[in-house]
């Protein structure tokens, strides 16, 4: 692709992540508007609404899988493993309010594709934790998945940011050896 391709490529996607978080029901045309390029431009890219739904939720996962070892290189461990969780939970937070997103990955079976490198990324974090001994060795990724699974799927309402920090904070207790 050349460089001025991926750059617009790359700019919707940024876009559409921002207009989607404010509103499910943000346009393509809005998207590609704000994003600089034309309809041609966007549809060369994203021939459908799901699609572009389908990137976006790809770039996020990506990111957020690519998080973990980051987060261990800056924190220790057990504070790298709440600091993705608090991303989880924003993912989370975003997806909630753009559920036709889940609904498009879903349908292209990409929560399949990603099960593993998510588990994989918890992995890491816990084991980190583990032979630091901040963190519970009889426990592993799929567990602690489950857990935290309230991350994507509640919606709390107004008081969501203080009822995901309280219940981080419980799990992260539990994780204590």
């Amino acid at each position: 692709m050349r460089a001025d391709a991926e750059q617009n490529r790359e700019r919707i996607l940024e876009v559409a992540r921002t207009a989607l978080k404010a509103s499910s029901a943000a346009s393509l045309q809005s998207i590609a508007k704000a994003a600089g390029v034309g309809q041609g431009t966007l549809y060369r890219h994203f021939p459908s609404r799901e699609a572009l739904l389908i990137a976006v939720y790809r770039h996020d996962l990506d990111e957020l899988i690519a998080a973990a070892p980051a987060l261990l290189r800056e924190q220790p461990p057990r504070e790298a493993l709440r600091s993705w969780f608090e991303r989880l939970a924003a993912y989370g937070r975003i997806k909630h309010g753009v559920a036709e997103a889940v609904e498009a990955a879903t349908r292209a079976d990409l929560s399949g594709e990603y099960y593993a490198p998510v588990v994989q990324a918890i992995t890491l974090l816990l084991d980190a934790g583990k032979a630091a001994g901040t963190l519970r060795t009889d426990v592993d990724a799929e567990d602690v998945l489950l857990l935290v699974g309230f991350l994507w799927r509640n919606d709390f309402g107004a008081e969501r940011e203080a009822r995901t920090r309280h219940l981080l904070s419980v799990v992260m207790d539990g994780l204590r050896p």
